[in-house]
Order: C-alpha cells, then structure tokens, then sequence
C-alpha cells in the first residue's frame, strides 16, 4: 500500500540506509508496521526512539498530506516494491524508499541508460562534447535515455543534446515538485518531458529547502545508469561527489580528457590519470566501456591464437567460463588463488586479445 511506504519514508531519523535495511527483513513497509516494537528492536537492530516512533505510527498524517499534495499537482510517487522503480537504483544501498516524478519515470527501465554530468561554467569545448557523443550515441541506440541534474551547463547541455537527438532525458533535481531549479530551465524541463522523459525528485513538499540536498542527489544520478560519462569538472566541482557515488554502485565511469592549461577540466583529468575514469572520446568508445554491443559492429578477431594461452590464463578463462553471470576481480583471484595484480594482468590481455569483456559493475564475462 502506497500510504505504508510513504509513512516510512517519513519517519525520523530512519534515513534511506534505515528504510533499506528494513526492506531486506520485512519486505514491505505494511509488515514494518505490523511488527511489535521488541522485534524492530531485536531483529531490525533499531534504536528504541525510532521503533517506538514506528508502532506510533508516525510518518501517517506526513504521507496523508503528501499524497495530497501530489493529486493535486499531478506528481507520481513511486515506491521501492513498485515495478517501476528504477532497477539499478533498486541495488543501492542508500536508495531513496520514495521518488516523486513529473513525466514518464518508465524511461528509467531502459536497457541504455547513460548518466551526464559536469561543470556549471560549460567551455564551448564540453558544449561540443555533448552535442557530439550524445547524438551519435543515440543513432546507434534509439532507445538511449540521457539522465542528468537540470542544472547550468553541462547539465543542460546533456538534456538538449538528447532533446535534439529524439531520444528522452531525465532530469534529477534538488528540490521539491513541480518546482525546477534554477527556473530559467522550466521550458527545459517542460520539453524534457513533453518528449517522454521525466523530472525526479526524492525530496517532498515538506522538505525543507535549504540547499543541502545537491551532494545527496547526485547519487540517484549516479545510481540510476550504468554508467557515467564526466564531461568538464575541476578538481572541486560536484561531479567528482557523483562520480564517488558511480564508483561505490560499481558503475563505470569515464571522462572526456580536457586541455591540461583549462581549470574546468581539471577534475576530468585526474579521473583518467588515477585510474578512476576510461578516457572516452566518442560514442563508439562509450558503448565499449558500458559493454553495449553495436549494432552492426563486427566482432573483433582474437590477436594470438588459442594454443599461446598461458597456464594462468587458462585458469582464469575456466572459472570465469564455468559462471554464466560472469565473476569479479576479487571472486577470480579466490578461485585461482592468483594475487590481485596478476589477475589485473592477466584480464587485461586477455581483454586485449578478445577472449573475455568487462561488463558494467566490472564484471568479467567470456566473449
């Protein structure tokens, strides 16, 4: 029942870890609330404070206004047991419980979903990158949804290279609905969703606003897609928070390289140079690290023959061959008993020679 899960999120101080973590033992917020407060307390591990709060009731008459609210203004809440809560967003551990959405929240069950972030001063240099991959991307992948935070510049530039690309766009913002921040993009949000995407929101109309949801919401951006793709970003802006984010959810994550003179790409540049970003410049380049496979491409040829395969590769190909869900670094080096450092070696040549792909999550599959 949707007023149950909107009650919970609304409880104090549980937080979106606390809902999560009561989500994996009782499933629904209906059985939360059906529980004595000894068992939140016993089995769920909760403070006394915060299971009391929740045999009381609390969250109901918050939830009540809220669903009102939302009637009123022709906004659509979505809960975690709804099926059309975002499924990669479903992993996270910090997920928000509740979204709140204008528009079509569908698009974020799309098989291609690529995450856009950057700096707010955009240079025409990231204005050409988006305005370049994100089309081409879309020609290769119709169903392409664009996601992105609706702020200034490269937020904005990622929504109307998609707009103009005919594929839909999402847009994660810091504020309650239908409001959009800042206001001079409501004829974008407007077009975004008029074309099939989507405005969303974990914040309610009872949030109070005050500035401090930007860091929080970039994780959703993160969360939401497979990847993300970090356009310009200096070495403190807010992309780097949301490619912390990307990182933890096991996302991939890649940056176009920017001039080593330009401040604005900064941040770009030492996601390449640490290892924490691919270096993309192309739509081809993104479909490949996200592991999308290109219509039409034809599949590359092995560089070195069957019988040139090393004992260790051997190994590393068998258990990765024997899991049809594919393994991790960590599960492959338990299984062969390799060090880390030799697993990387050898998953990279073997990579390099086509025996074997990294999947977003940097999962490990046999081609």
């Amino acid at each position: 029942m949707i007023l149950d899960e909107l009650a919970l999120a609304f409880v104090p101080d549980l937080g979106a870890r606390g809902v999560a973590h009561l989500m994996e033992i009782y499933d629904d917020a209906e059985a939360v609330y059906a529980q004595k407060e000894h068992n939140l307390i016993l089995c769920a591990e909760l403070r006394r404070d915060i299971a009391t709060r929740i045999t009381q009731k609390e969250g109901y008459a918050e939830a009540e206004r809220e669903m009102a609210y939302c009637q009123k203004h022709g906004i659509k809440i979505t809960s975690y047991i709804d099926k059309d809560y975002p499924p990669l967003l479903r992993e996270a551990a910090d997920r928000p419980h509740v979204i709140y959405s204008v528009g079509d929240i569908e698009a974020l069950q799309s098989p291609h979903i690529l995450s856009v972030v950057g700096t707010r001063r955009i240079t025409p240099y990231g204005e050409s990158v988006c305005a370049k991959i994100i089309p081409e991307l879309a020609e290769m992948f119709p169903d392409l949804v664009v996601v992105s935070g609706l702020a200034f510049g490269c937020d904005a530039a990622a929504h109307r290279a998609a707009l103009a690309a005919k594929v839909r766009t999402v847009g994660v913002v810091a504020n309650k609905l239908p409001d959009v921040a800042p206001a001079q993009h409501r004829n974008l949000a407007k077009d975004m969703v008029e074309n099939g995407g989507a405005i969303v929101s974990e914040l309610s109309s009872q949030s109070k606003q005050n500035g401090a949801y930007y860091i929080p919401r970039n994780r959703i951006i993160a969360g939401v897609a497979e990847g993300l793709l970090v356009v310009e970003s200096p070495s403190n802006g807010g992309s780097l928070s949301t490619a912390k984010a990307a990182d933890a959810y096991s996302r991939t994550i890649m940056a176009v390289p920017g001039r080593i003179t330009d401040s604005r790409s900064d941040g770009t540049n030492h996601l390449i140079k640490s290892n924490a970003a691919q270096l993309v410049t192309s739509a081809h380049d993104v479909a490949t690290a996200l592991g999308w496979e290109i219509p039409g491409a034809k599949p590359e040829k092995m560089r070195f023959a069957p019988h040139q395969v090393t004992l260790k590769e051997r190994a590393v190909y068998n258990v990765v061959a024997e899991s049809p869900d594919g393994l991790t670094i960590d599960q492959i080096v338990e299984l062969t008993a390799l060090s880390v450092s030799e697993a990387n070696t050898i998953l990279l040549n073997m990579e390099l020679s086509g025996y074997m792909r990294q999947l977003p999550g940097k999962i490990y599959v046999i081609c």
